[in-house]
């Protein structure tokens, strides 16, 4: 974001605004409510990225794509330690150059975030409507080359940060962590920059994500009934119906945050206590997510379970599997057993038992 980007303000508290010395609440209960979120926002894309990493059928393309999602939320969440410091003690205390790296290190992640939403939806489209060709692009090797294009993509896009992000004097003799832009025009670049942000970091990633879907559901109400398609359709649909749970949280969470600094821009700021809310609801998106997996997805549920309770019925931390020797309770399967279509793309044989080739979300 520019993390929380207060484009009146500056990123950090500004110590010379009256309701941060009028109002408890800036000292304690929203730094409180800060560490909350870090908390469980560290805790859960922990948990993300160890089960993705622990387990071989785990990583799948869709699942390195949210590999991807959970290592930018997990850096995300390293800025919010400074920034509710910066709330309780009303100025920036960590210099000149932890300004400059915190809001970019903040930046990039929250950037990497919505851009990982994206191909992921993409993805989902790949799967959904071009299911032939989607064995020759959603491969683990492509989904790691598409990830590390995303940071690439991420760190040209907040260069304006980088350049511009330093600590200023505020009113009061107290130094903030806020953008210094060029003296002779600093309203009209703080504008362009809050629309830059805005068109990048929401309203085009949106947009590409909204296609997606639609050409989704178009494709899947035309070819529900073929042969075949019913039981791809289930499982598709579930790991779809996730991605789009996701992506609706991330809007729910940001489109608040974005329209309070446009609004700080073209009329007049709002109440620093919104403001602050806001904020810390864009945050608590990147919490959000690993508990979106745990609910939806029975894979990342069953071994979130296995690393809280350090076993799962008898196979303590065994890999998650997904065989169809157990859905059918271990009855020996012939090929004769099974649709064509599963033959051709999703079962492999192992000392006469079947099993996916990959685990489905």
């Amino acid at each position: 974001m520019v993390a929380p980007l207060n484009t009146t303000d500056g990123p950090f508290p500004n110590s010379s605004d009256p309701f941060y010395h009028d109002h408890a609440a800036s000292r304690i209960i929203i730094p409180s409510i800060y560490a909350i979120v870090c908390c469980v926002g560290l805790t859960g894309n922990a948990m993300v990225i160890y089960v993705i990493l622990r387990y071989a059928k785990m990583k799948t393309a869709t699942n390195i794509y949210i590999l991807n999602l959970a290592i930018a939320d997990e850096l995300f969440m390293l800025s919010v330690p400074f920034l509710a410091t910066a709330t309780a003690l009303q100025h920036w205390p960590f210099g000149s150059f932890m300004c400059r790296l915190v809001l970019s290190v903040d930046a990039i992640n929250m950037f990497t975030s919505i851009f990982c939403l994206t191909v992921l939806s993409v993805d989902r489209y790949i799967a959904v409507v071009h299911p032939i060709k989607a064995a020759k692009y959603r491969r683990p090797t492509v989904a790691k080359v598409i990830n590390f294009c995303v940071w690439i993509l991420s760190l040209v896009v907040i260069l304006p940060i980088i350049i511009f992000a330093d600590t200023v004097p505020s009113s009061d003799g107290g130094v903030d962590c806020n953008f210094l832009w060029p003296e002779n025009s600093n309203f009209l670049w703080l504008e362009a920059f809050v629309v830059y942000t805005f068109l990048l970091g929401f309203l085009i990633p949106l947009v590409a994500i909204c296609l997606c879907y639609c050409l989704i559901v178009v494709k899947m109400r035309a070819v529900a009934l073929k042969a075949g398609w019913l039981q791809r359709r289930k499982s598709e649909r579930r790991i779809t119906r996730m991605v789009m749970l996701v992506v609706a949280v991330f809007v729910v969470c940001w489109m608040p945050f974005y329209i309070i600094q446009l609004f700080s821009v073209f009329f007049h700021p709002p109440d620093p206590l919104v403001t602050q809310l806001f904020v810390i609801l864009s945050y608590a998106n990147s919490g959000a997510n690993p508990i979106l997996y745990g609910f939806v997805s029975d894979n990342f549920r069953r071994s979130f379970q296995r690393i809280i309770c350090f076993r799962w019925m008898d196979g303590g931390l065994e890999e998650p599997m997904d065989y169809c020797a157990v859905a059918l309770k271990n009855r020996v399967c012939k090929q004769r057993d099974f649709p064509q279509d599963y033959l051709g793309s999703e079962m492999v044989y192992r000392n006469g038992t079947c099993a996916t080739k990959t685990t489905m979300l």
